[in-house]
């Protein structure tokens, strides 16, 4: 039954030990890539999204879409795209919306008209292929949000300080334990050495006493025959 509860007990500081790691690792990954223009996971750029302008049809605030770099000349209508808003109330954010029609700007300069699929309503300003980021390939629910969660002052302390403090509680009580059995075994060591000494005296002893008692058995027999050897 000892060693079963050994075991899970090992079992689970491993997986906290792997939870805390991986929660450092995602963090890091997070904070150098998502939403990097000049970062990639494999070829795609990994963007959070900010608002639910396409939850009716693609994907929601919090989730993280994924975009391939691609010619903007080979874009056309219904082709979802990340691109750098020049809107008035999102000048400059990274948007991600549905291409509605091909157009051209006042200088003939080839765009896009974007919009929303949720309000269904055109971007004010017109795309242009500087803009363009990437096509979307596809999304990952949620993960976004949590990472906005990680970034934040309880959701640091709950998925990697907690963790890591509980690891280095644990390795602390487990390096007193051994400190502790260190000195107990060294304890019974110096016991076990003080009675082994304490043995030989009294074996020592006992072996003096028999010849002192042997020694008074020999000088009693040599009196008994110098008497006798007197008495002739």
């Amino acid at each position: 039954m000892k060693k079963a509860i050994e075991t899970i007990k090992n079992v689970l500081v491993w997986l906290l030990m792997i939870f805390a790691v991986g929660m450092m690792a995602f963090t890091f990954i997070s904070v150098s890539t998502f939403n990097k223009d000049n970062r990639s996971i494999f070829g795609y750029k990994a963007m959070i999204v900010l608002s639910d302008s396409m939850a009716k049809t693609d994907f929601s605030a919090g989730d993280i879409v994924l975009v391939k770099a691609v010619d903007p000349a080979t874009l056309q209508p219904g082709d979802i795209i990340t691109f750098t808003s020049k809107n008035k109330d999102s000048y400059g954010q990274t948007i991600t919306h549905k291409i509605r029609k091909l157009a051209k700007d006042v200088n003939g300069e080839p765009g896009f008209v974007t919009y929303g699929t949720t309000t269904d309503t055109d971007d004010e300003s017109l795309v242009d292929y500087f803009s363009v980021k990437g096509k979307y390939q596809f999304s990952i629910p949620k993960v976004g949000k949590f990472f906005n969660y990680l970034k934040t002052v309880p959701g640091y302390i709950c998925c990697i300080l907690v963790p890591f403090l509980v690891l280095i509680g644990i390795q602390g009580i487990n390096t007193l334990n051994v400190i502790r059995s260190y000195r107990k075994e060294q304890a019974e060591a110096l016991q076990a050495e003080r009675d082994e000494l304490a043995a030989e005296k009294k074996k020592t002893e006992e072996m003096a006493a028999e010849l002192e008692a042997l020694k008074a058995k020999i000088n009693k027999s040599d009196e008994s025959v110098s008497n006798d050897s007197s008495k002739e």
